[in-house]
């Protein structure tokens, strides 16, 4: 319907619904990104370089219905924190499109290495060139909740850190031997680990709170991303701080639940992806169809990941003869993976 009406294109009769005009169209490009991915068609939205970015939100607030097209208006939007989550979803288009090649078309390694280097300077470029006042620090959150835009400024960097691990996700896997490959997974790590914090920071701050239902996918990737460092972690400091991030995020699941039915494909799949983990090692994180359906196509049930059986085996072979030692708690514990116990133990039925 906005493309048929044009309403990027389109000249309002007043400044106030001229900046409408340019807020609805944004926000329907950055929703497309995100559908369009989830159910795997085309997007519809053109992200056209000449349309202006929304102005910042306070200067938005203070405009009432009979505002004129004379109001004077800063060309600076970058203190606009809608026009920095549109800076960050064009991001997000070129790191849908990089994993899809990667999955689809067998990106050899060097062109992989060269996309995700571009890709993670551009997220740092965006921060980089924010103002000191719209960092990502607990004066700043207290200060845009003073303003009333305190879950706005919660949602930027709920993407920022998100799309961080999306891009970086796929280095979490054991066999991937790309040059700054363990760089990169300490990156996915870091975001992810951000991705809480800011959360449960959001929590703890009236006017913060952040209940939208998206919250709900992008927390059950980064409590994979927490599950990594259960797997494989070796410092019990560590090990200790990912169990205790995965517990509150099924906190924070559950207690959203009852604003969302929708999230109980959010629990299947934190389910299925904990199994897995505990079946298969090696293949847990492997960037392939099936991760790729896991951290975009949200909107979509996820099923069971098939293994081949035979390849499964020499993977398993392959785990004893590099963790002999893990092969002999195995025979003495029962358990594979001492610090990824059982679902139900840290997620309560």
């Amino acid at each position: 319907m906005a493309n048929l009406l044009g309403l990027s294109k389109r000249t309002g009769t007043t400044a106030l619904e001229q900046e409408l005009n340019i807020r609805l169209w944004w926000t329907l490009c950055m929703v497309d990104v995100w559908s369009s991915k989830s159910v795997r068609l085309p997007r519809q939205m053109s992200h056209f370089s000449d349309l202006p970015l929304p102005i910042d939100e306070y200067t938005f607030l203070q405009w009432r219905r009979g505002a004129q097209n004379n109001i004077e208006v800063s060309s600076d939007r970058s203190s606009s924190l809608i026009a920095q989550m549109i800076l960050l979803n064009r991001i997000l288009m070129e790191i849908n499109d990089a994993i899809t090649e990667t999955v689809t078309a067998g990106t050899v390694t060097l062109v992989l290495d060269k996309t995700v280097q571009e890709l993670s300077l551009k997220l740092d470029n965006w921060y980089n060139a924010l103002p000191e006042y719209m960092h990502d620090t607990p004066q700043n959150l207290e200060r845009y909740a003073s303003q009333g835009l305190g879950r706005i400024f919660v949602a930027v960097y709920l993407g920022y850190y998100h799309y961080g691990q999306l891009l970086f996700y796929q280095f979490l896997n054991d066999d991937q031997h790309s040059i700054g490959g363990n760089c990169y997974a300490n990156k996915c790590k870091a975001h992810a680990a951000s991705l809480c914090l800011i959360l449960y920071a959001a929590q703890e701050t009236p006017g913060c709170e952040v209940r939208y239902n998206m919250v709900g996918h992008i927390l059950v990737i980064a409590s994979t991303v927490q599950i990594h460092t259960l797997l494989f972690g070796t410092d019990e400091a560590e090990i200790a701080v990912a169990r205790s991030r995965v517990v509150r995020n099924f906190q924070i699941l559950t207690e959203m639940k009852r604003w969302w039915a929708w999230l109980d494909m959010c629990f299947v799949r934190l389910h299925i992806f904990h199994d897995m983990c505990r079946k298969s090692m090696a293949t847990s994180f492997r960037m392939d169809e099936w991760m790729m359906k896991f951290l975009s196509e949200f909107s979509k049930p996820i099923e069971e990941k098939m293994e081949d059986s035979a390849q499964a085996a020499l993977d398993w072979a392959r785990n004893i003869e590099a963790h002999p030692q893990r092969h002999v708690e195995e025979q003495t514990s029962g358990s594979v993976y001492p610090h990824l116990p059982p679902y139900y133990s840290f997620f309560p039925p």
